[in-house]
């Protein structure tokens, strides 16, 4: 399982809280690419709700990470 940005903003307009069947069902809806769903369906059965996209990859960068300073603009 890998994630990039580009395949983890797929899922930035789930309906969080969602399990992973509905991610997955969400995924294949709104017509992301299969490696989003390949990627959710290598998450553990494990029956846990998903609060955000966080939970499935610790890893996502927040917008603090881009050191954006929007009052610039």
């Amino acid at each position: 399982m890998y994630w990039t940005l580009e395949l983890a903003s797929k899922l930035e307009d789930a309906p969080w809280p969602a399990t992973k069947e509905e991610l997955i069902d969400f995924a294949m809806r709104s017509g992301a690419p299969m490696e989003v769903v390949e990627n959710l369906q290598e998450i553990e059965e494990d029956g846990e709700v998903y609060e955000s996209i966080e939970d499935i990859w610790p890893d996502y960068p927040s917008k603090e990470d881009f050191f954006f300073n929007e009052d610039e603009y």
